[in-house]
């Protein structure tokens, strides 16, 4: 279906503009949430499969991206705010409960929402991050959050790099400045490189990075997500010739024009509250997710990558896993990069439920 035959809706929702994507006028509430730097739109292969099967797809903009409202207080990102906007999204298209679905950024907040509010959310589904519980993240050595995410991240990168989650949020917008040199380049560098379709270096070719000592894993994750305190992070992407399959011209146009509106101040904001969100999040640590959930990972997708060990515990703190999917030949962009199979694995789990 065209972009423009699905719903356009803004709601009004905890002190927030919402703006939302919905295909299906009837049937339960799928909840498609994103992340950086990417808009609703990263849902556009997913929309008309969920409401052909009879499901009702909502897909946001989170507050500081696209048409949405966009804060200036740092506060206002924190995860307790993204739940509390999803929830009140909900509410606002007139439902009582909805099946949540997170890619990237966008994971965490998913996991968030069906923990602190299975009242709400029924259901999760998750691409690229695993439960990570108050650290979010899954990072190596601290899967489920039990020591500090910065803490754990600056031992990760090492004195001399820094881990782009605090290079995102450096004082003084530093990588906003960056990606607004050129923000067509900076996306495709991203999306590119963060795919499968970037070829691996000859020392990595035919080894399994999902299951990686943790030695190696640590010079992965500095070889792939660090950057030199000197450096800028683009210096970690490589601009293709030309664009991947999956991704088309038209495609790419929309995503930037979205970003150029949204500008880069709200999105990156998310990334100085993750120390802030543990804290918050700490009351819930010990307690297990209960809704019947899904994660899909991509085995070239760094952020299943370092989360390996949470992937691989997470029937530990998700009680009701009803699938946990390895995607190959697969990137960051999960749900870009292998339509199909996502919105097969999301079907197959939502008739489960």
């Amino acid at each position: 279906m065209p972009l423009s035959e699905w719903e356009e809706r803004t709601v009004r929702v905890n002190g927030q503009r919402i703006h939302l994507r919905i295909a299906g006028t009837s049937g339960p509430i799928v909840l498609l949430v994103h992340g950086f730097p990417e808009s609703w739109y990263s849902w556009r292969h997913q929309m008309d499969a969920l409401s052909e099967a009879g499901y009702r797809a909502v897909a946001m903009d989170k507050r500081g991206y696209g048409r949405s409202s966009k804060p200036t207080d740092m506060a206002a990102y924190r995860i307790t705010e993204s739940v509390a906007d999803c929830v009140g999204v909900v509410e606002a298209l007139g439902e009582s409960s909805a099946v949540i679905v997170g890619h990237d950024y966008g994971a965490p907040v998913a996991w968030a929402s069906a923990w602190t509010r299975p009242d709400v959310f029924r259901a999760v589904a998750a691409l690229s991050v695993p439960f990570g519980g108050r650290g979010q993240s899954g990072l190596p050595g601290n899967p489920f959050g039990e020591r500090r995410p910065t803490e754990v991240a600056r031992e990760l990168a090492g004195p001399d790099m820094l881990f782009y989650q605090e290079y995102f949020s450096l004082p003084g917008s530093v990588a906003q400045r960056e990606i607004e040199q050129d923000v067509r380049s900076w996306v495709i560098s991203g999306l590119y490189s963060l795919s499968a379709s970037r070829p691996l270096p000859p020392e990595l070719a035919g080894v399994d990075l999902t299951t990686l000592p943790p030695e190696h894993l640590q010079a992965f994750v500095r070889g792939t997500m660090c950057v030199p305190r000197t450096e800028q992070f683009g210096a970690r992407l490589e601009l293709p010739d030309k664009l991947p399959d999956w991704l088309d011209q038209d495609e790419v146009d929309f995503l930037v024009a979205e970003l150029e509106y949204s500008g880069l101040a709200g999105p990156l904001s998310y990334y100085r509250t993750i120390d802030l969100n543990w804290e918050l999040l700490g009351e819930y640590q010990g307690r297990p997710v209960t809704v019947p959930a899904l994660f899909i990972g991509g085995d070239r997708d760094v952020a299943t990558i370092w989360s390996q060990e949470a992937v691989a515990r997470i029937g530990e703190h998700v009680h009701d896993l009803r699938g946990s999917v390895i995607l190959d030949n697969c990137g960051h962009w999960i749900q870009q990069e292998q339509p199909e199979a996502v919105n097969r694995e999301l079907l197959t789990f939502l008739d489960s439920l």
